[in-house]
């Protein structure tokens, strides 16, 4: 895995991690903050991957 794979699965893992927080401590502004890191790190490594796949060369 790249370096990029990994940072999209920590912020996405760090996001789950703060929406259990805010859930279980009724703190709002903390669980949107990690709904909002859990949904950008998922898209964050789906718009890598398919810019990845469209540059990649072609090779006849």
């Amino acid at each position: 895995m790249s370096w990029t794979d990994w940072t999209c699965l920590g912020i996405s893992l760090l996001g789950f991690l703060l929406f259990l927080y805010g859930a279980n401590y009724y703190d709002p502004t903390i669980g949107w903050i990690g709904v909002f890191l859990l949904v950008g790190g998922i898209i964050l490594y789906l718009v890598l991957y398919i810019y990845s796949e469209l540059t990649k060369r072609q090779t006849a």
